[in-house]
């Protein structure tokens, strides 16, 4: 066991105190440290040289608005994985509780994504995208950075839409393998 001192203090600790924890943090371990650690969701698609691809993500994260820039990663379990990860360009698709059942056909192994095509279309530039989700972006893929099993992507935001308001949005977050919806009831200050 190792020692680490408190720096946060709660109700039930002190400053200065030293409290043990473990050396070290292994896979399972991990996970549920992020099982409680709410994220956004999102679906992101591209073209492959085999057809469209999408898959769920919740790493999506804004790191610059000049330029405007996002990051996420990509398991390279994903069946999506080769094809996101050696585009140039790609759509990421930002859900709210409406786009429920995008997210779970995205996440989804071994079904295809976009046997109904009324629910997808192509962009100018070739991409797919699922133009009725709450907003959604195209984005060049301006870096790459192996970590681990995944990649992280780093990518420049060029053009995008929102599609509703934000009186009539409830945000879709994934918490501890579970979707989640984000409304007034939500709302804590």
């Amino acid at each position: 066991m190792s020692e680490a001192k408190v720096e946060h203090v709660g109700e039930d600790r002190h400053a200065g105190e030293v409290i043990t924890t473990p050396g070290t943090l292994d896979a399972e371990g991990f996970k549920a440290l992020f099982r409680g650690h709410p994220g956004g969701v999102a679906v992101i698609t591209a073209e492959g040289p085999d057809g469209p691809v999408a898959l769920t993500a919740t790493s999506v994260a804004s790191v610059s608005v000049e330029p405007p820039m996002l990051i996420f990663s990509v398991s390279t379990l994903s069946s999506a994985a080769p094809a996101i990860l050696s585009a140039d360009t790609i759509v990421v698709h930002l859900l709210d509780a409406a786009d429920l059942p995008l997210a779970k056909l995205a996440s989804t192994s071994g079904v295809d994504r976009f046997a109904n095509t009324s629910t997808w279309t192509r962009l100018t530039t070739g991409e797919p995208l699922f133009p009725g989700v709450r907003a959604w972006t195209r984005c060049a893929i301006v870096s790459r950075l192996e970590a681990g099993g995944s990649t992280v992507i780093v990518a420049h935001a060029l053009q995008g839409e929102t599609n509703r308001g934000p009186e009539g949005d409830e945000p879709l977050v994934y918490h501890n393998r579970t979707w989640h919806k984000l409304g007034e009831p939500s709302r804590i200050s």
